[in-house]
């Protein structure tokens, strides 16, 4: 009784400690984007002020006699009071009340902290950043790469990782190991040569250096879907034969079905590195209206690298669709990293 006593107790400790650590990581996560959301909603003087406000707050201005005077928060006979600064003589200061100019007082100086404030949502932040900036061409432009990059890479993969998961033949496992291999290799070691041949054909400033290689597979997404097919019983494809399958008929109806949610996974993978991607479009695209969204959002805050405000807006509108995706499809994230075989 008294070891499941210390057993619940040190099950309790432990779920606490890991509800604390999940915590701690969401804050890391969350903060950096609330303070996005921000800075996309504030101003441009808001942004420039120190310490910058958290939220998108400005000071608090009102028109008396024509002038526009600032309103501090006072305290008068004991009590707060939003007052608007309408004269300045020397120490002392004339206030008046915005809601009665008449209702005056004469009091000391006040500091700039003391400044009323209000929370002023600048939602045209986002028009102007798509009108400063061809967003819309970005995206339809990394929308082609990407649809035609995610049918590649599933394409290949699937077939690769079908051929080393169920044909045995003299060399397979060391052909795997070198595919294996070439995830060791830095990408830098091939970029010279692999710029210099694409050049020489041609392909410089197209969608195509972007595009073609991932026709070819990687070993990244081939070991993936290997893993999860060695995970489905050979009896599937022993049965399919006797109803007159041949492989590639097996593979379509026996095998992808079951491997249903490790090939989304890979799609959903490939289509959020591609809209992430930086450095592929940066090396092999030079015309402005080929650019990616990744590549254009650079230009963009490098161009107008003033306006904090606009940077953050079009990065949060750039930002939105693999967020949506990624929690849209979370769950597939999750299944297809396990390897299983089939439930009966």
């Amino acid at each position: 009784m008294i070891r499941s006593a210390s057993k619940n107790a040190a099950a309790r400790r432990e779920s606490v400690l890991a509800m604390i650590l999940i915590l701690i990581g969401s804050l890391t996560v969350f903060v950096p984007i609330a303070y996005l959301v921000s800075d996309s909603l504030s101003s441009r003087e808001t942004l420039r002020q120190q310490p910058k406000p958290l939220l998108p707050s400005e000071s608090y201005v009102v028109t008396i006699d024509g002038a526009q005077c600032f309103v501090y928060d006072i305290e008068v006979n004991g009590q707060s009071r939003k007052l608007a600064v309408v004269e300045k003589k020397g120490s002392t200061w004339v206030y008046a009340n915005p809601d009665d100019p008449a209702e005056r007082y004469e009091l000391g100086a006040c500091s700039v902290e003391q400044r009323a404030r209000k929370i002023t949502l600048h939602w045209e932040n986002f028009g102007l950043a798509l009108q400063k900036a061809p967003f819309l061409r970005y995206v339809a432009n990394t929308l082609v790469i990407m649809v035609l990059v995610t049918i590649g890479t599933v394409l290949s993969t699937v077939m690769v990782a079908f051929g080393f998961a169920r044909f045995k033949f003299k060399g397979s496992k060391t052909l795997f190991l070198i595919l294996l291999a070439t995830m060791m290799l830095p990408s830098q070691v091939v970029l010279i040569p692999t710029f210099v041949f694409f050049k020489w054909i041609g392909w410089y400033d197209t969608f195509l250096p972007l595009i073609v290689p991932a026709f070819f597979a990687n070993a990244w997404d081939v070991f993936l879907i290997r893993q999860f097919f060695m995970g489905i019983p050979k009896e599937l494809d022993e049965a399919a034969k006797i109803d007159g399958c041949d492989p590639l008929r097996t593979l379509w109806s026996v095998i992808l079905p079951q491997a249903l949610p490790v090939v989304l996974t890979v799609t959903l993978f490939t289509m959020i590195y591609v809209w992430n991607d930086f450095f592929n479009p940066l090396i092999y695209l030079q015309n402005p209206k080929l650019f990616t969204v990744a590549v254009g959002l650079q230009n963009f805050s490098a161009l107008y690298f003033n306006n904090a405000h606009l940077q953050a807006a079009g990065a949060l509108m750039m930002m939105l669709p693999p967020v949506l995706i990624f929690f849209l499809a979370q769950r597939y994230f999750i299944q297809g990293t396990v390897v299983s075989g089939v439930k009966g």
